[in-house]
């Protein structure tokens, strides 16, 4: 049986204090004290917020998803130099065209809510 003398010399005790120790029969047990000051202190983990997935605005702001599913880009070549081109090609390159299906997955991915 263990005396209060053998408490002081336990050198099992990690450096707490000997506040931190109750006699329970014949030998020692640890107090779970739940001051934050007190080096025995471990802080019940909240647990993580699932990550909130963001809609890319640069993303949302070049394509469009229709009804359907099926996403919508505008083409290319209608900002400047535009009078060495006919008015044929202006015309359809102000049409929008369905994105290929190899960046459909990306895209999606990006505009979590679209």
């Amino acid at each position: 049986m263990r005396t209060k003398e053998d408490a002081r010399l336990f050198s099992g005790r990690g450096g707490l204090p000997a506040a931190a120790f109750s006699w329970r029969g014949a030998g020692l047990a640890i107090k779970a004290s739940c001051h934050p000051g007190n080096p025995s202190y471990l802080p019940r983990l909240m647990p993580k917020p699932i990550a909130r997935s963001k809609t890319r605005k640069a993303v949302a702001k070049r394509f469009k998803i229709t009804a359907s599913g099926k996403i919508l880009r505008s083409q290319a070549g209608k900002r400047h130099l535009l009078s060495s081109k006919s008015a044929k090609r202006k015309r359809q390159a102000a049409k929008t065209l369905n994105v290929d299906k190899t960046d459909v997955a990306r895209i999606k991915a990006n505009l979590p809510f679209g």
